[in-house]
């Protein structure tokens, strides 16, 4: 790869002759493409089938891989063919242009900035320790997290008294028999004990996500959610020496801040900022505290609701007297009861009538009405896949007929190897300049409730709202018009705005056709009751207070770290900062001293949300927005749903990173978001 890339370098360099777009860009695609695949796919595995051999592959590879990569941004060659790529395209009119010249000024304009933060720059010295420093952050990002993944998976409380568990859900309690199942069997010489069951137990609690949510929610026993909760906060830190992250956090940090100022920034969040639709730190903090007026008061009132139904409702272990305020690890589980209280409406209700096979047809159907798109199931004979429990598709355009995308489902979570959160990659991006990629394929992986005791996965609805917007991310990058590989699908799209999809499809999990078009008992077939779906409406602005002010916190924080922290000047820790921070967007639920939160924030210490945390509620008001256009014709007005569902598949799912976000959302919209229709569906207008 890197003689032919230098024999590029030499053909575009021995002529006087200005080089033509197809010799540039193209090229480079199609040199670049076997690595980004291959590599792309070994990223992949390392996150949803982690072994120890793998990782040691990954990691022998990876400086090279980097060194490769920058080969290409660095490259002085490249960079001014560019530049005078750059002065023709911009004699065309953007008034004028058409999408095919829209897409190459966008490429071009994008690749020059990236190579300018990847350093073309720089000479000397500056450009050796630059590299150094690249090199050595991907070593961190891996090992940090890995350590991640390592501290989840090697917590366990086995419980075998089931009066502990008293209340407690079948489908959690089938959930942690089944991982006390799966554990016993992964030990050589050890039996799963007589007579026990998903009943009688034992049960195995775990950090990931579906197990530490059910035992926040429905474990009364303090004693053991303390347990859990102290476990969580504390993963891959000094709790846990050989998997602690702290010395990594601090190496990040103060090498982001060193790599930054050889580019002539003042601070990371500077460097982040300059690809990103917010024009400055203080632009993110003016959203922020715009939100954080409105939904402070009610996140402190609903704390208040909460503690005084605990109060009233949990005996004398909650009175005044023996507990002055509810602890982290008591609110979930009491928001909980309140909600179950206030809404008549238990989610382990909710559960048979949300099978992920029910759920998966509906979304299918919902592209369908609004995008005019099929989704099939393919063969199973027909892929290759990583594990058993995932399923490929194909999109089809229904107009045309034709096959236009594809996608990888991995739903369920899978501790042992695979990573927490839920997340779109790309598999393989739609690009002309590639012989065969004519059709987009991604990675939809989430980590949901898998299926236990002969059921099928029966999924929280917070569950169904997470496969929906993965979906989302998906669908952008499927359903793109744009043949230009750097600005097709997701590629080119500034990072604050590409979870306006994704954010926008979860609206749809409150709307009645879609739902009724999945909401049926798994055994019985009955759709869910009227009564249930209208508590479900109802619930859903309960706790928006505090789920908003979570993430600004979030995303305040990381912008607080990556804006005006330097580890080895500042006096304060970052936990001292996490506490500062928290101190005025968590006010009324202040970590633990030795909550260590941050060495388990992959996506800020090893993920794309450096600086970029914001980027939730940024986009979020964009998609609420987008999605009060169909509000405004009738969702009840299937004739126009489909009309305004036409709309924003040619605007904000087909036209990528080809044309600027902001115009992309007004060519949808017809003008510039608001934060009204944010305000309003979570209840803070």
């Amino acid at each position: 790869m890197s003689s032919e890339f230098e024999s590029f370098e030499n053909s575009i360099t021995a002529t006087s002759t200005p080089p033509a777009y197809d010799d540039v860009l193209p090229r480079v695609e199609r040199i670049q493409a076997p690595l980004e695949f291959s590599w792309g796919v070994a990223g992949h595995l390392n996150g949803v089938k982690n072994t120890p051999e793998l990782r040691a592959e990954y990691e022998k590879n990876q400086p090279e891989v980097v060194k490769t990569m920058t080969q290409f941004g660095q490259s002085r060659a490249l960079y001014d063919a560019l530049q005078t790529l750059q002065k023709e395209l911009d004699e065309v009119d953007d008034a004028t242009a058409d999408f095919e010249v829209q897409q190459k000024k966008r490429a071009v304009a994008n690749s020059l900035r990236s190579m300018t933060l990847g350093g073309v720059g720089l000479d000397g010295a500056a450009k050796e320790r630059f590299n150094e420093i690249r090199t050595r952050m991907a070593e961190l990002t891996t090992t940090y997290s890995n350590n991640v993944l390592d501290a989840t998976k090697v917590f366990e409380l086995v419980v075998e008294d089931g009066a502990v568990l008293d209340g407690v859900p079948e489908s959690a309690k089938g959930m942690w028999y089944g991982s006390y199942v799966g554990s016993v069997k992964e030990k050589e010489g050890e039996e799963v004990k007589e007579g026990s069951s998903a009943e009688s137990g034992p049960w195995r609690i775990t950090l990931d996500a579906p197990s530490y949510i059910a035992a926040m929610q429905h474990v009364k026993d303090r004693g053991v959610r303390e347990k859990v909760y102290k476990a969580y906060v504390t993963r891959a830190s000094e709790f846990t020496p050989k998997l602690d992250n702290i010395p990594l956090i601090s190496e990040i940090l103060s090498l982001k801040l060193e790599l930054t100022k050889l580019l002539g920034f003042s601070n990371y969040a500077e460097q982040s900022l300059h690809s990103k639709m917010a024009p400055s730190v203080e632009s993110v903090a003016e959203l922020s505290n715009l939100i954080k007026d409105k939904a402070l008061p009610a996140a402190y009132k609903e704390l208040d609701e909460i503690t005084a139904y605990a109060r009233a409702n949990g005996g004398d272990e909650y009175s005044t007297t023996n507990l002055e305020k509810l602890m982290p690890w008591d609110v979930t589980f009491w928001s909980e009861r309140l909600k179950e209280s206030k809404f008549e409406l238990k989610e382990e209700e909710l559960r048979p009538y949300f099978a992920l096979p029910n759920v998966l047809q509906g979304m299918f159907d919902l592209v369908d009405r609004l995008f005019d798109i099929s989704v099939k199931q393919a063969d199973p004979d027909e892929v290759q896949v990583w594990h058993p429990d995932v399923s490929f598709y194909k999109v089809f355009d229904n107009a045309s007929g034709d096959h236009i995308a594809s996608f990888y489902l991995d739903p369920y979570s899978r501790p042992a190897d695979k990573r927490g959160g839920a997340w779109m990659d790309v598999c393989l991006g739609k690009t002309s300049a590639v012989e065969g990629r004519d059709i987009p394929v991604a990675y939809l992986t989430c980590n949901g409730t898998p299926p236990a005791e002969g059921k099928p996965s029966l999924m929280t609805f917070r569950e169904v709202e997470t496969l929906f917007h993965e979906f989302g991310h998906g669908l952008q990058h499927m359903l793109t018009r744009a043949s230009v590989g750097d600005v097709a699908g997701i590629n080119g799209v500034e990072w604050d705005a590409v979870e306006l999809p994704s954010q926008f499809m979860e609206n749809w999990c409150y709307d009645k056709p879609t739902v009724y078009g999945f909401a049926k008992h798994y055994e019985t077939g009955e759709p869910l009751p009227e009564s249930l779906f209208e508590k479900l409406k109802q619930q859903k602005t309960y706790g928006a207070g505090m789920m908003a002010m979570r993430q600004l916190y979030f995303g305040m924080l990381d912008m607080e770290l990556h804006a005006n922290y330097d580890p080895s000047t500042s006096e304060e820790s970052v936990f001292d900062v996490q506490k500062r921070i928290a101190a005025i967007y968590s006010p009324y639920n202040l970590p633990l001293d030795d909550d260590r939160f941050l060495c388990a924030f992959n996506h800020i210490f090893a993920g794309g949300y450096s600086a970029g945390y914001y980027s939730y509620k940024w986009a979020e008001v964009m998609s609420a927005d987008a999605f009060g256009a169909f509000e405004d014709v009738g969702l009840d007005n299937e004739e126009k749903v489909r009309e305004v569902g036409k709309r924003f598949r040619d605007t904000v799912l087909s036209l990528g990173g080809a044309v600027e976000p902001m115009e992309v959302f007004k060519k949808f919209r017809g003008r510039e978001p608001s934060p009204e229709a944010l305000l309003r569906h979570n209840g803070l207008a």
